[in-house]
């Protein structure tokens, strides 16, 4: 059984106090997700952590169903350039995988992380798995795996909208599966 109390302190002491708590039920997952990434995404087939390297979408669904515990972490950040968005990113994805191995360390082995975007750490990504220069590091975001963050983030309470412009603030989200 997953000590939640113990978790929150482990991931406020990673300076995540922004998360939620859901059943992995409750995640939306949709073919429609991947047909975005599919037909509307710049990085497809060229980020090994973005389909096409992510496993179909009905596998997805599967492997979130093995779950009893996850957490939503919540980023609002308003960026000046586009550009800076990767940045932010990179950094914020740096901590959540220390926060994932604290997990792992501390007991749940089944921890695993997705990213709130695309990977981020090397410039220039690998266009697949077998040639990723940072496999230790490398997750997929939660749409890569076809999850609905929408409906998903929405159903747990938490803001989100499609934004017009990069000056808007965004609301991004990572997830953490845990047992």
């Amino acid at each position: 059984m997953t000590d939640k109390k113990k978790l929150e302190a482990l991931f406020k002491k990673h300076g995540f106090t922004d998360f939620r708590w859901i059943d992995p039920q409750d995640i939306v997952v949709g073919q429609w997700v991947r047909m975005k990434c599919i037909f509307g995404c710049s990085e497809y087939g060229k980020n090994a952590c973005c389909p096409p390297n992510t496993p179909p979408v009905e596998d997805c669904e599967r492997f979130f169903r093995e779950y009893k515990t996850a957490a939503i972490f919540h980023f609002h950040k308003k960026v000046a350039k586009p550009e800076d968005r990767h940045a932010w990113s990179k950094g914020v994805n740096a901590k959540l995988l220390k926060l994932e191995q604290a997990v792992f360390l501390g007991g749940q082995v089944k921890a695993f992380l997705m990213f709130m975007d695309s990977c981020s750490f090397c410039k220039g990504c690998a266009p697949n798995r077998a040639a990723c220069k940072e496999p230790k590091l490398a997750r997929p975001g939660a749409d890569a795996m076809g999850i609905d963050v929408f409906s998903t983030v929405l159903k747990a309470g938490y803001p989100i909208e499609v934004l017009s412009s990069f000056d808007q603030a965004m609301n991004r989200y990572a997830f953490l599966l845990i047992e």
